[in-house]
């Protein structure tokens, strides 16, 4: 059995506010057909071939999590992570998020696992941004 894409559905506050940070964080790109506001609906972006990210406002999250609640902001249940080429390449997507809004959780710097970074975007989600060591 394959599936492709595979979606990651986030909830959010604001519209505007979470499609612009993620076109300037991390330079996706939507898909889909334009709504009233000029922003698609359902608001959705493409990571790569395999993977979409959609943005739904916390209100419309209900219908696919029933009677579970959506965490607050501040409490994680998930890190999504994106690989990278480079320690700079890592320094430069935490640069460009901490200037579309992002709140920078811990500076990139090298761990024993590897080079990495983490902010949160306009509604609490949790990005690292991960790069191999250098051998």
């Amino acid at each position: 059995m394959s599936f492709a894409p595979v979606t990651i559905s986030l909830p959010i506050a604001d519209r505007p506010t979470s499609h612009r940070f993620y076109r300037e964080a991390l330079g996706l790109e939507t898909v889909g057909e334009l709504a009233d506001d000029g922003i698609p609906e359902p608001l959705q972006f493409v990571v790569n071939d395999g993977l979409r990210l959609m943005l739904i406002p916390t209100g419309g999250f209900g219908w696919v999590i029933g009677r579970h609640e959506v965490a607050t902001r501040g409490q994680s249940e998930c890190v999504l992570s994106l690989d990278v080429a480079s320690p700079a390449d890592a320094d430069a997507i935490v640069e460009r998020a901490r200037a579309a809004g992002a709140e920078v959780v811990t500076e990139p710097e090298a761990q024993p696992w590897g080079y990495a970074g983490a902010f949160a975007d306009p509604d609490g989600h949790l990005w690292m941004v991960h790069a191999e060591p250098a051998s």
